[in-house]
């Protein structure tokens, strides 16, 4: 985080993807390939200190973090860029500051990262505590004749067939506000209450996902692994080997349950986050952090 006075920043709006196979998850980790670190060490080339011309470290605030081998097909982070280091981004170009900091990242990033697009941010957004909604899509295969290895890197592949009835039973049973200790990795001061607004499954007869098991998945925010764990309770149902009671059961757990097999990490994808109108966006922001510390 850079220590000018806001008035001296632009704080720019980044929407992404990425193929998180060959990444430890989001966040910077010591001699670890993240996609946070990839992202930062390509501003820190691009943007120069205005006091010293050298290259300048960015932090990026970002709406949701993934775990390692977890996808991204929209992601959204901000980051406070000096004014004078925002107005060269331009260069030489007839382009704005936001076209060319997008056509730099993309010139420099590797190719399991894509920045779709680069904008001021409204007063009062913050990506991670003005967001409304996360929304992932989780992926399995349960039929041998459609596996496609073409596809194997953010499809599940699953032994036997999947009950899609027994699974939206099951999964129905786990939405709305509630804790969700027994399917979070706990993080010492952190809550794990959540609003669960939709956990439901389909399966498309055409398009892309045609034949598969497509899990929708959405809430104000997920803790550590929750949808994997989500993922992962509610497949032994549609196995028929668990029953609704036993569900209920490790659902009604204090702490992190030891009977839910974690899902794969490959078939998980964030596919949306979502922000109130512009007017709307420090409200949102001062609730969620005050949220976050009371409960």
């Amino acid at each position: 985080m850079t220590d000018l006075h806001s008035s001296d920043v632009v704080r720019a709006r980044l929407d992404f993807s990425y193929d998180g196979t060959d990444f430890s998850g989001w966040a910077s980790q010591p001699g670890l390939r993240t996609v946070q670190g990839e992202m930062e060490a390509a501003l820190a080339r691009i943007i120069r200190d205005p006091a010293t011309g050298q290259g300048m470290p960015i932090r990026l605030t970002v709406a949701g973090r993934t775990d390692a081998g977890v996808h991204a097909r929209h992601q959204v982070a901000h980051a406070d860029i000096p004014v004078e280091s925002w107005g060269r981004m331009p260069g030489r170009c007839v382009r704005s500051p936001e076209v060319g900091l997008r056509d730099r990242l993309d010139g420099i990033l590797p190719d399991d990262v894509s920045i779709h697009s680069v904008m001021v941010a409204p007063e009062g957004f913050d990506a991670r505590f003005a967001a409304t909604e996360r929304r992932y899509a989780y992926r399995v295969c349960d039929v041998a004749a459609l596996r496609d290895p073409l596809t194997r890197r953010h499809v599940m592949w699953h032994d036997g067939d999947l009950d899609l009835d027994a699974l939206n039973a099951a999964s129905r049973t786990l939405t709305g506000l509630r804790d969700f200790a027994p399917f979070c990795k706990a993080r010492e001061g952190a809550t794990s209450i959540r609003d669960l607004k939709e956990f439901a499954w389909t399966r498309p007869q055409d398009g892309p996902d045609a034949g598969l098991l497509v899990a929708t998945v959405r809430a104000d925010a997920f803790c550590h692994s929750m949808v994997r764990s989500l993922v992962g309770a509610v497949l032994p149902v549609g196995q028929g080997r668990r029953d609704l009671g036993w569900l209920a059961d490790v659902a009604a757990g204090t702490e992190r349950s030891q009977a839910v097999a974690v899902a794969p990490a490959h078939g998980l994808t964030l596919e949306q986050v979502s922000y109130p109108a512009d007017a709307d966006l420090a409200d949102r922001a001062t609730l969620t952090r005050a949220r976050r510390t009371a409960i």
